[in-house]
């Protein structure tokens, strides 16, 4: 079952969508047979490189409210991050442009840290309140993904992988991809948004209903030691 995923580093339901997905697969059996691959979106690619403004102030102007109008709409949204064991730390958050975020994951996707890639970068911003347009805090990132810092600090100064990121946000825009995160499964099915889990639940197994795809074994009972000799096991 191949799951693309369309998100960004910023989006607090990307996050949410992300941990919800993963629940799902769990739930389902199909954790195994899942390929899950995150592809790039920037919710806001004007965002000054190493900006101090606050989310607060950054939704407040988005949203054409006052600032503590904005506070008050990140509780909820808080809140939905909590069902999935999210703690989000909006207090300290600060916006940030999430270009150079998206081209060290695709770097890091040639050698495999992907996945560890796109998971610390949300657990730092959302988290930690870290600023994910700040270069060092990506050198950071990087280096606890298992990444060489010297070799990430390379591809940030130049433009690497830019190309990358654009053909996927080009994609999501042929695909209509509207807002994210937004998942496709076997470039057939899509579900949108950071759903409940039993939405996502039901969505996957009628995918693999569809697709005729069965959910992994489930070991049970005792395990019992095997001993084996020349060519026969005795249990």
């Amino acid at each position: 079952m191949k799951i693309e995923v369309w998100s960004d580093y910023v989006c607090p339901f990307c996050y949410i969508g992300k941990r919800t997905l993963e629940i799902a697969l769990k739930k389902t059996g199909f954790e195994s047979q899942a390929d899950v691959s995150f592809k790039a979106y920037q919710l806001d690619p004007a965002a000054p490189l190493d900006s101090t403004i606050s989310t607060y102030e950054s939704l407040a102007k988005k949203m054409g409210q006052t600032v503590e109008q904005a506070k008050e709409m990140t509780k909820g949204v808080a809140q939905h991050a909590r069902t999935v064991g999210l703690e989000y730390d909006f207090d300290n958050m600060v916006q940030a442009n999430t270009l150079a975020a998206h081209r060290l994951v695709k770097w890091a996707e040639s050698l495999g840290k992907d996945a560890e890639m796109t998971e610390n970068l949300l657990h730092g911003y959302f988290i930690e309140a870290r600023n994910v347009g700040n270069t060092e805090v990506l050198l950071d990132i990087a280096e606890i993904s298992g990444l060489p810092r010297e070799e990430a600090q390379r591809v940030l100064s130049s433009d690497q992988f830019t190309e990358d990121v654009e053909t996927d946000i080009s994609e999501a825009g042929q695909i209509g991809v509207q807002g994210v995160p937004f998942f496709v499964v076997n470039r057939k099915y899509a579900i949108s948004g950071a759903q409940p889990v039993e939405s996502f639940v039901e969505a996957l197994e009628q995918i693999a209903e569809e697709e005729g795809i069965r959910p992994a074994l489930k070991p049970m009972g005792k395990k019992e030691t095997t001993y084996c000799t020349g060519d026969s096991c005795d249990g």
